[in-house]
């Protein structure tokens, strides 16, 4: 991907979004031509000369020091996820960002990490990379994400489920806001990899494929996805609520676990049992495989 087009992108997305009283910058009777704040107007809430911030917004972040970054971050009220992406894409302007280490046989886990997730048994767990791709998961999980996992394209891919399998819209009952959050986490991946050649294939694909995905793609929204809830509709049991809890694993750089946890009082735990033994029939068994 190219850097100084996502630098210029993303800071003039983030400009448009916030308003100058947000900003607490002073309106003035003349007539504004931009939604947001104007590059002045950045520039000086960050201290620094409008010459020297336009240049910045034009993709040349690799000069900028990383209090000018910080300066920035504050003017445009980013939040974390998104100051970490500035700073991400500050590293790869500087010729700092290399691939992340990926395992050659992605659809391959060291077998003490299938291990873990076999033994969380009452509750689905999963793996998953940056790009989205469904790694390694238990049996509940297996059963919880068929659709998913019955896709002809492997490895099984939570974006490609998301905005080309029609199912999606059924299985997440506020696809809209599910749609929002695949494509930032796959937005917020591209600052941390952006040398990834099956990140930018995905991305290519999606965006020819998907309307929905193009326009999500340009709002250069980033997310950092460690916990909360979503419901679900699965097609075998319906509705289920759903905590989740996400930790990256240090050992295997670029996988993160989720395991997902009954919300109390919604009868999710009944109907999770349900899945369980759905899911230990051999019909199941022979539908997900």
């Amino acid at each position: 991907m190219d850097n100084r087009v996502e630098v210029r992108d993303f800071l003039t997305t983030r400009r448009a979004k916030i308003t100058p009283e947000q900003a607490g910058v002073p309106l003035y009777s003349r007539r504004r031509r931009v939604p947001g704040l104007r590059r002045e107007e950045v520039a000086q809430l960050a201290g620094v000369s409008t010459d020297y911030y336009t240049r910045l917004e034009k993709g040349n972040l690799g000069s900028a020091s990383d209090s000018v970054l910080e300066a920035i971050a504050r003017a445009l009220h980013l939040d974390d996820a998104e100051r970490a992406h500035l700073l991400d894409l500050a590293q790869a302007a500087r010729g700092g960002a290399q691939p992340l280490r990926r395992r050659k046989q992605a659809r391959e886990l060291r077998p003490s990490l299938q291990h873990m997730l076999d033994a969380m048994s009452t509750v689905p767990a999963f793996i998953n990379n940056g790009r989205l791709d469904l790694i390694g998961a238990n049996a509940l999980a297996r059963a919880f994400y068929a659709e998913v996992l019955d896709s002809p394209v492997k490895p099984a891919n939570f974006a490609r489920y998301c905005f080309l399998d029609p199912r999606a819209r059924e299985f997440y009952p506020n696809w809209e806001q599910a749609a929002d959050t695949v494509a930032a986490l796959l937005r917020t991946e591209a600052g941390r990899d952006p040398h990834s050649r099956a990140l930018t294939d995905l991305v290519g694909e999606l965006a020819t494929r998907s309307d929905a995905f193009r326009t999500r793609w340009a709002a250069h929204n980033v997310h950092v996805h460690v916990t909360g809830s979503k419901l679900f509709r699965h097609p075998v049991v319906g509705e289920l609520h759903l905590a989740f809890n996400t930790i990256p694993l240090p050992g295997d750089p670029g996988l993160s676990l989720t395991v997902y946890t009954p919300e109390p009082g919604t009868g999710t735990d009944e109907r999770l049992g349900l899945l369980a033994s759905w899911a230990a029939t051999p019909v199941a068994q022979g539908g997900s495989g």
